[in-house]
């Protein structure tokens, strides 16, 4: 029992001194529109570039301060690859971000709900469409043949998305373009999700962006806004 003690605390030492000066309970910075909460996560995805991952506002404070009542400011719809951990990643908290993760960062029916709970119940401004380089679902969807079970899914979903241009291309940044197209057929179809978010977009209400994570480096890009839908 108590080396597995000495094992936890030895982890969360290295996470929170992994950024030199920050303290693990700090509060979050008041996320008050999209916009300000679109820096807050360009910002702490800076710092985990430069220093690895912070874990900020994970103490059992912040736990048992979170646990009554949740204030996200932003959704994340992420892929589930292992790899690309938002609150990590963007250097946030416990009940800071409302993630909601699938293979290939695809869009269905339950992700659009769990999102119009998040921006209805919470009031969260700003969504975020996060794909990343390299992603194991869009590669199975530009392959030929049909995946077994239920990951035909996803790939149906993605093939549909990105469209027989990308499939046909022999180029080696194939998969990058792919990639890319799949992040903004996702924002397309929150954006234009009736009859709960597309009014909430149409009026200002709720910003939704595309992002997308670099494996190698860890940092964040944002598509540019002439590729996403209006």
């Amino acid at each position: 029992m108590r080396t597995f003690a000495l094992l936890v605390t030895a982890a969360v030492f290295t996470c929170a001194a992994a950024l030199p000066g920050a303290r693990a309970d700090a509060p979050a910075a008041a996320a008050r529109s999209a916009d300000d909460g679109l820096r807050q996560l360009l910002a702490g995805n800076q710092a985990f570039v430069a220093a690895g991952a912070s874990c900020p506002r994970q103490t059992p404070a912040r736990r048992t301060e979170v646990a009554a009542a949740q204030h996200p400011f932003a959704v994340i719809v992420g892929c589930a690859d292992s790899r690309v951990p938002p609150e990590a990643i963007f250097g946030q908290g416990i009940g800071d971000l409302f993630v909601a993760r699938v293979a290939g960062n695809v869009v269905d029916d339950a992700l659009l709900g769990s999102i119009e709970y998040a921006v209805t119940h919470f009031g969260v401004p700003l969504v975020v469409v996060l794909g990343h380089e390299r992603c194991g679902a869009v590669e199975a969807a530009l392959a030929d043949g049909t995946p077994p079970g239920h990951v035909d899914v996803v790939v149906r979903k993605i093939r549909s998305a990105i469209g027989t241009g990308h499939k046909a291309a022999a180029a080696p940044d194939a998969l990058e373009h792919a990639v890319r197209a799949n992040i903004a057929a996702s924002v397309r179809d929150i954006v234009t999700s009736a009859p709960v978010l597309a009014p909430l977009v149409k009026s200002g209400r709720v910003k939704v962006v595309g992002a997308r994570y670099d494996l190698d480096t860890g940092a964040i890009e944002l598509l540019p806004t002439d590729a996403m839908p209006r």
